[in-house]
Formats: structure tokens, C-alpha cells, sequence
């Protein structure tokens, strides 16, 4: 027993000190991936070996875990980082089922352990209400509480990885107390559940782009039978004239019984179009797809004023007022009161007063 958790305190170590280098390697490059692997297979080591010893149970409280114990409850959050790391696109939805699976088991773990507080108490509640549409806020929720929500847990995690680094930095001394450590562990474990439903919910995205996504062939898979021996090049199967077209002139022909138009009384066996000449259809194919003007503007006027569609002179607008003389005072007084009747009537009724159904 000591001996493997000797064994086990080593391989948690190994797999931590990996999982660091892995934040200088560019994730594009050979060394990334290999360290990747290498560091999944020890903390999948860490893991059986977990189980193998029994070092939890959900009978007991936290206070009964050793302290040398306690980092080991985020075994299952380091592998499914690092499966979220390791990015495969023809096993992604794989990968997110996997690490959402050890996501949740890590929170409900430390659920069970009475380190939730009550905020993720919620969101674990949520999650396990709909785990495939999981979000941290939800999207009925307005503009300003998604704002608010995310400048609180802003704020939540800069306070913790602030405590985490000062609980690391005390641990650095030689003669470390076993309380900072405990404290140290419990404080890597609360920024492993907030990360986690950080990481939750962004799962939850994806797999909604990814569902959008149209499903591509598998490059491996024959797109025909072994047997079906077709020539695609010379256009043979099983030594006949063979297409892939639907409409291909051996379908088409196969699917009418008659290849005439008419039968012998004469009535139409199909439908059909009566064309002009070659030269007419051939015109057709270049014309432009809107239909062309037949009539010049002044064509089309012309036309309208025979039809009598356009009113010349006449009426009383059109007449020219005649000139009143300026010396017969008469004239001018019966202008100026025609004039003045003109204007109360104006005033009298607006412009608009008998517009009385469509009001403006």
C-alpha cells in the first residue's frame, strides 16, 4: 500500500510538472503532442490508481481526507482539460461527451465533500437539468445580467488565483506548515470548479456549432459496392452504357413506353413545345433574362395622345388671365374683391376640411 502511493505521489507529480511545460510548446508542433499524450496515460494511471486504493468515499467529510490526499480530487479535471487540449476533428464530439462526463464527476465529487459553494451549487443543478444546453447565464437572460453575471465571476476568479498564488508562495518555505498545504489543495480544487463550469458551458457551445456542421464522407468508405464493377471512364457497368445522371437519355427512354409524339389517332402521348426555326431558339439562349422595352418614350407618348391619354389645353388652369387695366378703377376694385372673397374662403376652409374618411 505505501509503496503504490508512493508510486501514485510521483506519477500526480510527473503528470503536474508535463501539464506546465505543455503552456511553452505550440500546440501545433510534435513535441506538444507527445508530451500531451504522455501526460493523459499518467493521469489515467493516477486515476486507476485512485480507484484501486480507495482513497474517497462518499460517506466521509473532507476533514477525514489526509491532506496529502485531497490534490488527487482534481485528477479528473486535469484529464479532461487536457482532453479538451488534445484536438481531434473527426473525434471532437467524442471528446467533448468525455470531458464534460469527468467535469461533471469532479464537481458532483466535490459536491458530495461540501466544497460547492451556493452559486455552483446552482449551476450544477442547471447543468444536470440540461446538460447539452448548459449555460453559466442563460439566454433569456437579459443584456445587463449577462453583464453583471460575468464582472462577478470575473472578479471571483482573480480573487482566487490571487489566494492560490500566495498560498503557493508560502509553501516554497522549507518548513511548510501542514495547514498552508491543505489550505493550498482546497484552494486549487475551488479554481477547478469554477473553471469547470467555464469549460462546461463552452462545451455547450460547440457542440451547437458542431451540430450545424454538415456531415462529411468518410474518405475511406467505397462510394459503391466491391462488386459493382463500373468503368467510369469509358461509361460501362457490367458492359452496358452506364450514367450517373438522372436524366440521361437512356433513363428518359426506358421510362417512356412510347418514343413518338403522337399515337395513331393523333392525340399526344407527352407533352411538347411547337418552336420556330433553330436560329430563333438560338437567339433566345443570349437574350438577357428581363424583358427588353418594344417602344421608344416618345413612341409610347405618341401613342398615348392618340388614344386621347394625354389632356392638351383646355380647362379653366390652362386659360390666361386677362390683364387688368390699371387705369379703369372699376376693373381694379372688382380684382381686389374677387382677391380679398378668395382669401376668406381660404381661411374658411383649410386646406384638408373635407378630407373626412382618409385624414392625415
Amino acid at each position: 500500500m505505501a509503496e503504490s502511493e508512493a508510486s501514485l505521489s510521483d506519477l500526480f507529480k510527473q503528470a503536474k510538472s508535463d501539464q506546465n511545460d505543455l503552456d511553452n510548446l505550440d500546440p501545433r508542433s510534435d513535441d506538444f503532442k507527445a508530451l500531451l499524450a504522455s501526460c493523459l496515460s499518467t493521469l489515467q494511471q493516477c486515476s486507476q490508481l485512485v480507484d484501486r486504493l480507495a482513497l474517497f468515499s462518499s460517506n466521509e467529510d473532507i476533514d477525514d481526507v489526509s491532506t496529502s490526499d485531497i490534490r488527487y480530487l482534481g485528477i479528473d479535471y486535469l484529464l479532461a482539460e487536457l482532453t479538451m487540449r488534445s484536438y481531434s476533428p473527426t473525434d471532437r464530439k467524442v471528446q467533448l461527451d468525455e470531458a464534460s462526463q469527468m467535469f461533471e464527476r469532479v464537481v458532483t465529487r466535490l459536491d458530495e465533500y461540501s466544497l460547492l459553494r451556493a452559486a455552483s451549487k446552482k449551476l450544477l443543478e442547471a447543468y444536470k437539468d440540461g446538460p447539452r444546453t448548459f449555460r453559466i447565464v442563460p439566454e433569456t437572460a437579459g443584456m445587463e445580467a449577462k453583464r453583471n453575471t460575468k464582472i462577478r465571476r470575473f472578479q471571483e476568479e482573480k480573487e482566487l488565483k490571487a489566494r492560490l498564488q500566495l498560498l503557493r508562495e508560502q509553501s516554497q518555505s522549507l518548513n511548510v506548515d501542514d495547514e498552508v498545504l491543505r489550505n493550498l489543495y482546497l484552494a486549487e480544487l475551488n479554481l477547478y470548479v469554477y473553471q469547470a463550469f467555464q469549460a462546461l458551458d463552452m462545451i455547450s457551445q460547440e457542440r451547437q456549432i458542431l451540430a450545424l456542421v454538415p456531415q462529411q464522407p468518410d474518405p475511406d468508405r467505397p462510394m459503391h459496392p466491391a462488386n459493382d464493377n463500373r468503368d467510369r471512364r469509358n461509361g460501362m457497368h457490367n458492359g452496358q452504357l452506364y450514367s450517373d445522371r438522372l436524366d440521361s437519355p437512356e433513363l428518359l427512354n426506358a421510362a417512356r413506353p412510347h418514343r413518338g409524339i403522337l399515337d395513331a389517332s393523333g392525340r399526344p402521348l407527352q407533352p411538347f413545345t411547337i418552336t420556330s426555326q433553330r436560329t430563333d431558339l438560338r437567339k433566345g439562349v443570349f437574350r438577357p433574362g428581363h424583358s427588353l422595352p418594344t417602344m421608344s418614350i416618345d413612341e409610347y407618348l405618341e401613342e398615348e395622345r392618340k388614344r386621347g391619354g394625354i389632356i392638351e389645353g383646355g380647362g379653366p388652369q390652362s386659360e390666361q388671365r386677362p390683364e387688368v387695366d390699371e387705369d379703369n378703377v372699376a376693373a381694379q376694385d372688382a380684382a381686389t374683391m374677387k382677391a380679398r372673397e378668395w382669401d376668406e374662403f381660404v381661411e374658411a376652409n383649410p386646406k384638408g376640411a373635407g378630407n373626412t374618411i382618409n385624414r392625415g
